[in-house]
């Protein structure tokens, strides 16, 4: 089975890629206030499917890389599709990628894309080769270029699949990890969306555009590799120490130099390079020779650092010592244009030297030719036009009416611009021949020089691309560190011997951002006990925000952030499942509670013993006995598993669940709630969990605070204690209007003594005379 197809969407590998001193002097020339272009991102996915492998490769045309999921045949037999591969193979090979090497023999090439292609991985070969062959057709970001033009490709991309937890969209939106708002500024309505109240956006201080992106994609895929998020926490500790404060703040002033690498270099394949590119490029490259450089005096037992010390190669230094030596940054902004400095091309500087002596060297020309003009012309002067040449110009005389007017012997008539006659003269044509067209000759030269610089920064690429890979990592860990410090987070301990969470003295991150005062609360699963928490309380006591925080706890442990808690550990966990809240859409066409049921089939049908459950209110949205049912059947077949069983915390307001003894006893439920006092008519929450059941959920309480008058509060206790003791509910004389009770027994035996059968009657008459005038009394 095969898959071709595009999406826009932000996608950024996992893994690293493969593809291919002293600082120079300070960029002065360069403005702060500088901003990098956005361009919407597309992704272009090709997907392969035989004998139970994958094999997937994707082109982002954010940065123009190709990414490659390696394949693990379960099987040998691919006879079947030993045509494609082949065809695949060659359509790889064929392939003119920039970040290779000049001068490659065809043997030399196939060495070359081998350290970097796994072509014994067939799925993903072909896959490729069908990408390659879907982009060249669809002519990808070059659709109004030549034909001779091919899709620009930077580099090839390991990415991997392994090792993540699983967590639905449902979850996303539950534990507020990411949450779109539309933007308040009326000059930004069309351009999108901005980031609310989420965990995304406390976590991101991130000082670049791709640091930014790769923290979403952490947070997008949290891992259970214990080595990946131990080297993250690794350096988040190190920022916290208060010694390094400094080398933080350092290090953030030069990340924020760090701009958008891949589209200039997708612009230099196709000759598209702007001045502020240029820009842009020193100031990036200046910038990660600082990295390099501060890198260097830190610890290099952290890998990271050891990493940007190591792979900061002198390419950078060759880099930035050619764009300062070549590139004239203020001519250029001042021509909008590429110039070139002084001493690089004596045979430009000769030219220009040239072009800035034209004016003092015309003006002897112009004298010379009014002296041979016409005693009725009162001046000239001599002009160089850019792709015309050199002409002679005079200003229009009265006499010159008809075109016929302007012919004067010796000049050759040219045009009429602005009441000025333009001619060619002997002396003009001479110059033509002498100096020629030096503007576009200084023009020529200086775009062949950029096409070399161009070159030269090309070869470079690979290097350029594992800049901007490790200072987004240094970014993201360098924006989770300064929450850390504001937030007072901890850091997490993994255990993946153990199942379940062990957190002492919880905090949700959120929460405690809009509270006043926040109570901490500490949760514990795992192990043969106290794997399904039964949690109970009366309403606003904080039963939801417990399950929360405990997911968003989890949550950032895994993806390798320092998280709001006196401690935690966090053993093995594979996925997060959660039925907190019915994500409801019309587009859906089913019912808030059908999608109930959707979330808890999920979490059924799909959660491990290493799982992690939490549910809030199942079964409200339907019957009250229907409810409870399904509730205590889902939780009786989760006990049933018995070392199978997932990780659940469950908050309820079903106390029949405990009053009728609905689950079975045993060591795996464990039954808390969240502790409360009554004052007389007032209740006071802890918000404190504790072992033990509520005896009631004191929903008039909550109908107070929500401003319900007080008689229907007082009326729906009476119905609720008449309900609890069996007994029949009767009106309540007080809600009804005067004598409304003995209206309506009046007006039904106006209808028992009616007697369909006389063939007198006439309902209408009944309807406007008997019925209609009591009517007002009774509603």
């Amino acid at each position: 089975m095969a898959f071709l197809g595009a999406q826009a969407s932000d996608i950024t590998p996992q893994d690293q890629g493969a593809g291919a001193p002293s600082a120079p002097l300070c960029p002065s020339v360069l403005q702060d206030g500088e901003e990098e272009e956005e361009e919407q991102a597309e992704t272009y996915l090709c997907v392969l499917w035989h004998s139970g492998c994958l094999g997937i490769v994707y082109y982002d045309s954010a940065d123009s890389t190709i990414y490659f999921l390696p394949d693990t045949p379960d099987c040998d037999n691919l006879k079947l599709l030993q045509r494609g591969l082949e065809i695949s193979k060659q359509r790889i090979l064929s392939g003119n990628f920039s970040f290779m090497p000049e001068s490659l023999t065809s043997t030399e090439k196939i060495l070359f894309l081998s350290s970097i292609i796994p072509f014994d991985c067939p799925l993903m070969v072909q896959a490729l080769g069908g990408l390659l062959k879907f982009l060249n057709r669809r002519r990808v970001s070059v659709e109004l270029e030549d034909g001779s033009v091919s899709v620009p490709i930077l580099g090839f991309k390991k990415f991997v699949l392994k090792d993540l937890v699983s967590i639905d969209q449902d979850t996303y939106s539950v534990l507020q990890i990411f949450k779109s708002e539309t933007h308040p500024s009326v000059y930004k309505v069309a351009s999108g969306l901005k980031e609310g109240l989420s965990l995304f956006g406390i976590l991101n201080r991130c000082r670049s555009k791709w640091g930014e992106k790769l923290l979403r994609l952490w947070l997008m895929r949290p891992t259970q590799d214990i080595e990946e998020l131990n080297s993250r926490l690794d350096v988040i500790q190190f920022f916290l120490l208060p010694q390094n404060q400094e080398m933080a703040l350092t290090l953030h002033g030069l990340l924020s130099h760090i701009k958008n690498v891949p589209l200039i270099l997708r612009r230099m394949v196709l000759s598209h390079t702007k001045v502020s590119d240029w820009k842009i490029l020193y100031k990036t490259v200046y910038s990660a020779l600082g990295l390099r450089d501060t890198c260097r005096s830190l610890p290099q037992s952290i890998q990271l650092f050891q990493d940007i010390a190591q792979e900061f190669s002198d390419d950078l230094h060759h880099i930035a010592c050619l764009i300062n030596k070549v590139v004239d940054f203020e001519c250029s902004t001042a021509e909008n244009r590429f110039t070139v400095r002084p001493n690089v091309d004596p045979d430009i500087d000769e030219k220009k030297r040239k072009l800035m002596g034209l004016p003092s060297f015309l003006t002897e020309v112009a004298r010379k030719e009014l002296e041979t003009l016409d005693s009725r012309i009162p001046s000239c002067c001599v002009l160089y036009i850019p792709l015309i040449g050199f002409l002679l110009s005079i200003p229009r005389l009265p006499f010159m009416v008809d075109p016929s007017d302007f012919e004067i012997v010796g000049l050759d008539f040219m045009f009429l611009s602005e009441e000025k006659l333009h001619y060619r003269s002997t002396r003009t044509k001479e110059l033509d021949s002498v100096l020629g067209d030096l503007h576009c000759e200084i023009r020529d030269g200086e775009t062949l020089l950029m096409h070399q610089l161009q070159c030269q920064v090309l070869s470079r690429g690979a290097v350029l691309n594992r800049v901007i890979e490790l200072a987004s990592r240094l970014d993201v860990l360098l924006a989770l560190a300064g929450a850390a410090r504001d937030y007072g987070y901890s850091r997490p301990q993994y255990s993946p011997k153990i199942l379940g969470v062990r957190i002492q003295e919880g905090r949700h991150p959120l929460m405690e951002l809009c509270s006043r005062t926040f109570v901490p609360n500490s949760a514990e699963s795992g192990g043969d006990t106290g794997r399904i928490k039964v949690i109970t309380g009366p309403n606003s006591s904080g039963k939801s925000i417990y399950l929360k925080q405990i997911g968003l706890i989890t949550f950032m442990a895994l993806v390798g952030s320092f998280v709001p808690a006196g401690k935690a550990v966090v053993g093995a966990v594979d996925a997060i499942f959660t039925r907190i809240r019915s994500c409801e859409s019309i587009s859906l066409g089913l019912s808030t509670f059908m999608i109930d049921l959707n979330q808890m089939a999920k979490a059924v049908n799909n959660a491990t013993e290493k799982s992690l459950v939490l549910i809030d209110e199942f079964g409200k949205g339907t019957n009250t006995v229907d409810g409870l049912a399904l509730l205590a059947s889902v939780l009786r077949h989760w006990v049933s598993l018995g070392p199978s069983c997932p990780q659940i915390f469950v908050a309820t307001n079903f106390l029949s669940l405990i009053q009728l003894q609905l689950l079975p006893p045993g060591p795996l439920v464990e039954y808390l709630t969240m502790e409360t006092c009554e004052d007389g008519n007032d209740l006071i929450f802890f918000y404190q969990v504790r072992e033990g059941v509520a005896n009631a959920s004191h929903a008039s309480h909550t109908a107070a605070q929500a401003g319900l008058p007080a008689k229907l509060i007082t009326r729906g206790l009476e119905v609720s204690e008449l309900i609890g003791k069996g007994k029949p509910i009767k009106p309540d004389r007080g809600l009804l209007k005067e004598n409304q009770l003995e209206n309506c027994q009046a007006l039904v035996d106006k209808f028992l003594k009616l007697d369909l059968e006389d063939p007198e009657l006439d309902l209408s008459i009944f309807m406007s005379q008997q019925v209609l005038p009591t009517a007002s009394s009774i509603l």
